[in-house]
């Protein structure tokens, strides 16, 4: 496992800790549970889309949680009373609970969830605060400096 020193980006740069923090966790983490399969896309400039499959679960069964830069999906099956009536000769189709987690940007929300064909969809949205926005200044013209001479008693 490769491991990247971000130290000197770290004293040249003001404010972007956690950035760093993100690509330093992401390398920890790496080696984790790879279920449920998840796509990720980019749908235009500002919008994406997060793709889980997450077959054999109802809209019951799966959470959603949005948190300031966190999206949290967990999925926990709640109707175990009919394994107990059958007995599986080959169980291949996931039933076990799951936690997936996306670190979301600055002004990045979730939009909307469905759940169809076994396919979670989430869409997200990016929506910068007018406030936040680059603004063009215009350059003003003050025309030629004016001297104003004041005559008082000093005056030579």
């Amino acid at each position: 496992m490769t491991r990247f020193d971000f130290t000197p980006y770290r004293r040249n740069t003001v404010g972007f800790d956690r950035l760093f923090d993100l690509l330093e966790n992401v390398n920890r983490a790496g080696g984790g549970d790879n279920y449920p399969p998840f796509n990720i896309e980019r749908k235009g400039e500002d919008s994406y889309r997060i793709t889980l499959a997450v077959a054999g679960f109802k809209p019951a069964d799966i959470d959603i949680v949005a948190q300031q830069n966190l999206l949290v999906i967990q999925g926990r099956k709640h109707d175990e009373q009919n394994a107990a009536q059958s007995e599986f000769l080959h169980l291949g189709i996931a039933q076990r609970g799951f936690e997936r987690r996306f670190e979301l940007a600055d002004f990045v929300r979730v939009e909307a969830a469905n759940l169809e064909d076994g396919l979670l969809v989430i869409d997200l949205v990016r929506e910068v605060p007018e406030a936040m926005k680059p603004k063009k200044i215009a350059i003003g013209t003050a025309g030629p400096a004016s001297l104003t001479v004041v005559e008082g008693k000093n005056a030579a």
